[in-house]
């Protein structure tokens, strides 16, 4: 079966939650949202594209940063309101320098930084 990007199931201003996990370690490394068009160019290229909600643009991870995603393969929820992207990261995925989004625990109701920023 063709995979049509407007057959998943968008949220009331066109977006869907995106999962960004490392395709070698499992690592989840970040969540942002995509719209059809980003999910298309995603899969047309192999660079990931996201829709970036506070400048209401694509924004293709790593084109200023150089800390690219490429895409290895793009996975559906049982829903279709949800993807995962197993990615090849190059350098951190985080715009504070880690290699996660996910750098703060709640650890017995405290907040614990549990990763350092990359040197």
């Amino acid at each position: 079966m063709t995979f049509d990007p407007q057959s998943l199931r968008y949220d009331a201003a066109g977006l869907i939650p995106a999962i960004a996990q490392d395709a070698e370690t499992g690592a989840v490394l970040m969540l942002a949202w995509m719209n059809a068009e980003a999910v298309a160019r995603t899969l047309a290229t192999g660079r990931v594209t996201y829709w970036s909600r506070s400048r209401a643009a694509f924004w293709v991870k790593g084109e200023s940063s150089g800390h690219v995603q490429e895409l290895v393969e793009m996975r559906l929820d049982c829903d279709r309101d949800c993807l995962l992207l197993q990615v090849r990261q190059t350098g951190p995925a985080c715009h504070t320098n880690r290699q996660s989004c996910f750098f703060t625990a709640i650890r017995e109701g405290q907040e614990a930084e549990i990763m350092a920023p990359l040197a």
